[in-house]
């Protein structure tokens, strides 16, 4: 089966007075359904990396496939109806409107993109409320939320659209100990259930050492890649 997001010889090159690059020759593969983190300390090139599969940003040399397509070879719109369509974004903050209650939040920008929505869509993020343990807090604005329930709010949001990939930048680094274990708990819930591929990027050795796969990223290059 072929992976459902491949890197292969991912270089990465800002330009400037002095070019610097932060990526060097990167090869990586995703099984669907599989539990991935990435690790490094800061600097490593880990949020690059992350953008650069996500397609939020291009690699100088190399080639990026999502679910069989080269990325590169699409148009801007075909690339954003990929992207919309198979990936999903969580990151460290949440980036929730405070004027506007969890469930609208969540649905916001399916809105946006599509118009109203559907009885369907409603009652999926009405399960997902429920899923990740925070359904009595869908009518609440995110100020009267807890960091730990905005951050699965965002997790909720990501998942709207049912993504193969959901991509985590730095997810439990706005929260303590307590929710950082909550929320990797929803991760493997949404990873079991649903088999989302998901591909954390963390600093915290305690959320890597629990998936499946740990990529060690140092100065650009992969330093470690091992099965748990």
């Amino acid at each position: 089966m072929a992976p459902v997001l491949e890197l292969r010889a991912i270089d990465k090159v800002y330009r400037g007075a002095v070019d610097t690059q932060v990526l060097f020759g990167i090869n990586l593969a995703f099984e669907e359904g599989s539990m991935n983190s990435i690790v490094g300390e800061s600097g490593s090139g880990k949020s690059t990396l992350m953008n650069i599969m996500g397609t939020l940003d291009r690699p100088t040399r190399g080639e990026v496939y999502i679910d069989g397509s080269r990325t590169d070879r699409l148009s801007k719109n075909r690339l954003a109806e990929l992207r919309n369509q198979t990936v999903g974004f969580v990151f460290q903050f949440h980036y929730l409107l405070p004027e506007f209650t969890a469930r609208e939040n969540v649905l916001l920008p399916h809105m946006i993109r599509r118009g109203r929505p559907s009885k369907e869509v409603v009652q999926r993020v009405d399960e997902l409320f429920e899923l990740v343990g925070i359904s009595r807090v869908k009518n609440n604005p995110s100020t009267k939320m807890s960091g730990g329930q905005q951050q699965r709010v965002a997790i909720i949001r990501a998942l709207v659209n049912n993504p193969r990939v959901l991509l985590a930048d730095e997810p439990t680094g706005n929260v303590d100990s307590a929710n950082s274990a909550l929320i990797y708990r929803t991760f493997r819930d949404i990873n079991e259930r649903f088999g989302t591929t998901f591909i954390v990027i963390t600093h915290d050795r305690r959320i890597a050492d629990q998936t499946d796969r740990v990529i060690e990223l140092k100065d650009g290059r992969i330093e470690v890649d091992v099965t748990n």
